[in-house]
């Protein structure tokens, strides 16, 4: 099965589905099967990323306490016995400072042009603030129901999300609230059979086993990117790029029955060597802390062992240059 290509998706779902359907054969559904996708949004570090995984029920998008850990929507897949929910998880909405900046807020306005449905997390450990009152002007003029999910309920008592629920439903005029845990796994079901009743009829669009269409390439970039954010300093996280060069299997030896090891090529790039240091580390201990640490979920998502070579490189102000950040995919 070959997934649809950006360009397909940009052209909106009913488009997608219809490319999708003529590429691949699909078991029979029920007359009422509903599809369609949905985009999750919100501030930075709402928890967009940790709703998606456990929607998915796998990881396939990364999560940090840094803000702006996601830097290109992600879609991710959920299928059920009656429907089945696409998902865009977008980079958090903020005040852009770089070039990078400005083009992550215009992934999220372009999600929202090619939905059924709009997840709008809310934090239930956070008062409402400026942040979340921009992003509810925003939405006031998107065409399809909005469901605001209040997330982290696992973080206050009953008092605090009940004060919290009557503050979200004061902000705009939305189709339901779901307060969940995603981390906890709370009221992730009900949140799925909620957004359910808003998808159109419609066959599935992705194989009912898929849970991404997301390259491997841009997943060992983002485990590696996850692993190198943890415990770093604050300019850091913004400063930092991962870009998987090459993918190489090794010759397999004689007599061996086990799928032979890749060698794994990979660039992190920082903007100034002072960076370069910090991600280093001292003796080289904290790379290879990272290199340890993204390995086992780089093997873990791809069933095999590899191995990595990890590169640090200095890209001078990569965040404002237009041929770094398409070099990155950005």
């Amino acid at each position: 099965m070959q997934f649809p290509s950006d360009e397909a998706l940009m052209t909106g779902p009913s488009a997608l589905a219809e490319k999708t359907a003529e590429k691949a054969q699909f078991p029979e559904v029920s007359p009422d099967y509903v599809a369609g996708f949905a985009t999750i949004v919100g501030r930075p570090n709402v928890g967009k990323s940790t709703l998606t995984n456990a929607i998915v029920g796998q990881k396939i998008a990364i999560t940090s306490m840094r803000p702006e850990t996601t830097r290109h929507t992600i879609r991710g897949v959920h299928s059920t016995d009656i429907g089945q929910l696409i998902l865009l998880d977008t980079p958090g909405y903020h005040r852009p400072r770089t070039l990078l900046g400005k083009r992550l807020n215009d992934q999220v306005r372009e999600a929202l042009t090619q939905v059924d449905l709009v997840f709008f997390c809310m934090p239930a450990d956070q008062k409402v603030g400026p942040g979340d009152r921009f992003i509810a002007r925003e939405l006031r003029d998107v065409k399809v129901p909005v469901i605001a999910v209040v997330t982290k309920t696992d973080l206050v008592d009953q008092g605090r999300l009940l004060e919290h629920l009557t503050e979200v439903a004061q902000l705009g005029d939305w189709a339901e609230i779901v307060p969940v845990s995603a981390k906890k796994n709370k009221q992730v079901d009900v949140l799925v059979d909620v957004a359910l009743k808003y998808l159109p009829p419609s066959p599935p669009l992705y194989p009912l086993d898929a849970l991404s269409d997301e390259s491997d390439e841009k997943m060992i970039a983002e485990f590696i990117r996850e692993a190198a954010l943890e415990g770093v300093r604050e300019e850091l996280p913004h400063s930092l790029a991962v870009q998987v060069e090459e993918i190489i299997e090794r010759d397999r030896v004689k007599g061996q029955k086990s799928r032979p090891l890749l060698d794994i090529h990979v660039n992190v790039y920082v903007e100034r060597d002072s960076q370069k240091a910090i991600i280093i580390g001292k003796g080289g201990a904290r790379l290879k802390h990272i290199g340890t640490v993204s390995r086992q979920n780089i093997e873990q998502y791809l069933g095999r062992r590899v191995y990595l070579d990890l590169h640090v490189r200095t890209a001078k102000d990569w965040q404002s240059d237009p041929k770094m950040l398409g070099r990155l995919g950005l």
